[in-house]
């Protein structure tokens, strides 16, 4: 009969503190916080992120204002010569300057021959067995007579140099058949042949001719070669001036 009284108590009991518990329980999830922990340590820095897109140009700034001109400097060292410029335009002539003082006469000059300026005569002969080269000047290289130089005994040409009215002649011994071409400065003016008939023949020819100064005459030959100049077989070319101008 006790025990039946008390059962019902101790559930009541039991109900209340589990209603009080609950209600705790809930306020203080709402309503009680505990206090605030000290800050962490700072975290390693994290990598750098991706460039960005580039961005878009920005407007032009406003022009700046240009400063005041600073003080002279000083004088700097001289640099190195440069390179010499083009020579410029001859100036105006200048004032003519006053007549110097006569100098000491000079001494007596070389005797002079007038006559000699309108002189000009060669003669000269070739003094060997061989044959001319073909196709160059014949070379003459024994001068009998040739006072003024106007034949040139290693090259074989004549050199004008008084101008005027020329003569020209040779004769010549050969042992083949022969072919004398004459040239007036490289063009062929005349050409003699002379064809063997004996062991020895002799060949000659001539001709007027108006020369300038400077202009050159000489002989040549050409396949047919057979000049020689032996003793008593000569070869002979000369020239003289018969009219200067």
């Amino acid at each position: 009969m006790v025990k039946n009284v008390w059962e019902p108590v101790g559930l009541g009991l039991a109900l209340l503190l589990l209603a009080l518990e609950t209600t705790v329980t809930g306020s203080a999830s709402h309503s009680c916080y505990g206090t605030p922990g000290l800050p962490g340590m700072p975290g390693m820095p994290g990598k750098d992120g991706r460039d960005g897109l580039k961005g878009i140009k920005g407007e032009p700034g406003i022009p700046a204002i240009p400063g005041t001109r600073g003080p002279k400097g000083e004088k700097g060292e001289p640099g190195s010569p440069g390179l010499a410029g083009k020579t410029g335009p001859m100036g105006p002539a200048g004032t003519r300057g006053e007549l110097g003082e006569q100098g000491q006469p000079g001494g007596p000059g070389l005797a002079g021959n007038y006559k000699q300026k309108h002189q000009s005569a060669f003669s000269v002969a070739r003094k060997t067995g061989q044959y001319p080269e073909k196709n160059a000047p014949v070379v003459f290289n024994h001068a009998i007579t040739n006072p003024t130089q106007d034949y040139n005994t290693t090259s074989g040409k004549f050199t004008c140099r008084v101008p005027g009215l020329y003569y020209f002649i040779f004769h010549t011994s050969q042992t083949a058949n022969l072919c004398v071409n004459m040239y007036k400065n490289r063009q062929k003016v005349a050409s003699f042949c002379d064809h063997m008939s004996n062991s020895k023949q002799v060949s000659s020819g001539g001709l007027l001719l108006r020369m300038d100064a400077g202009h050159q005459l000489w002989l040549a030959v050409n396949d047919y070669n057979g000049m020689v100049g032996v003793a008593g077989s000569d070869s002979v070319f000369s020239g003289f001036l018969l009219f200067p101008d």
